[in-house]
């Protein structure tokens, strides 16, 4: 049976909600990229040289133009570095800066060329705003990334509101969410790029300690089907394990792809190595990478987990890999063999060529264009 993925979310979200008070089962299929694969088509692309994996993007409320590979790293202390972002722009790649550094060290970086490819990270705190404005007095970062975990509280769109109202001229993404009301209700309040996840993160235990969250693949496609209908953006945030992983995301209709574990553990990461004697020569073997919700994230940054809530990410080890470039060749080489596959001679056709195939459950399902 053929499905069109965009056509079920559709008919969906177009059903009368039920009362706040009443429960509910959704029946639709909600899939993870575990649970599909992408089907080859006949192409006339020979080579990986053939295509090209640079987008052009317009924003909605700035009418500014960026243009390079859409790939983000996380704005989680490991991976938001600025030497991730000096690493990344090689690539034409972006980086969000996670929000602990000092308003010093922010201010130069943004007034320094590397500041235009990171996003200014910030929280919906008074403390977060009153230091974006102390930065925005010395420098001006033209790209911010409002970042909650939960980005269905009313004081997140206000939010939103406030940080578009101050800076008309920047690049505003915020998140997260899972679903296309909200990803059209954060469009409306003033976001360029909508940032989609709820729990999909390698070391984020959201829907284990709460129960909460959204298949990664189906959010992506019902709240890019969302955006698009009102000239936004998405950024896929979470989920993506191995290259195949954001290929899957950018043919769900993900116009960004954010990562933290992929991009954890090498030289441009802050996190703590694990060193070990091989041979005699004191070798790295591991570092830490910990959710920004974790006990370890909330010890160093807020003095504990506070009494009113539950840690919702965990600490773990990774390999130590050495410099990102090296991830980020085999990232972009698995992302133009997908093209190659389905004969997208640029990223932007990527969607319109995706047919996903069903590998758990109903083996002999297809969905996609």
């Amino acid at each position: 049976m053929l499905w069109r993925a965009l056509d079920i979310h559709r008919a969906a979200s177009s059903r009368a909600p039920a009362p706040d008070n009443s429960m509910r089962i959704e029946n639709d299929a909600k899939l993870d990229f575990k649970d599909v694969l992408i089907r080859p088509k006949r192409s006339t692309l020979n080579s990986r040289n053939e295509v090209e994996v640079e987008r052009v993007f317009r924003f909605l409320h700035t009418g500014g133009e960026w243009k390079g590979f859409p790939l983000i790293a996380a704005n989680m202390d490991v991976t938001g570095t600025m030497a991730m972002a000096r690493a990344l722009a090689k690539r034409g790649a972006l980086t969000a800066l996670h929000k602990h550094y000092p308003e010093g060290e922010l201010a130069a970086f943004f007034a320094s060329p590397d500041g235009a490819h990171a996003f200014y990270s910030l929280g919906t705190t008074d403390a977060d705003l009153g230091k974006l404005e102390a930065v925005r007095k010395k420098a001006k970062p033209r790209l911010l990334c409002v970042d909650v975990a939960n980005g269905y509280a009313e004081k997140f769109l206000d939010t939103v509101k406030r940080v578009r109202d101050s800076n008309p001229d920047a690049v505003v993404m915020a998140g997260n969410v899972v679903t296309g009301d909200m990803t059209e209700a954060l469009l409306l309040a003033g976001a360029d790029i909508v940032k989609i996840g709820i729990g999909p993160g390698s070391v984020c235990t959201t829907r284990r300690v709460t129960g909460v969250g959204y298949p990664q693949l189906s959010a992506i496609i019902e709240c890019a089907d969302a955006a698009h209908g009102l000239k936004g953006q998405v950024c896929a945030d979470g989920g993506c394990t191995v290259p195949g992983d954001v290929a899957k995301a950018y043919g769900a209709g993900a116009d960004f792809v954010m990562l933290g574990g992929m991009l954890a553990g090498h030289d441009e990461c802050d996190g703590e190595i694990r060193y070990e004697m091989r041979d005699g020569v004191k070798t790295p073997v591991g570092m830490q990478f910990y959710g920004m919700s974790s006990e370890t994230a909330m010890k160093r940054y807020a003095g504990g987990v506070a009494h009113y809530r539950a840690s919702e990410g965990k600490s773990v080890e990774t390999p130590y890999r050495g410099p990102v470039d090296n991830t980020m060749a085999e990232i972009m080489g698995g992302v133009r063999s997908m093209m190659t596959y389905i004969g997208a001679a640029h990223l932007k056709e990527v969607p319109k060529r995706t047919t996903f195939v069903r590998v758990t459950a109903q083996t002999n399902d297809v969905f996609g264009s």
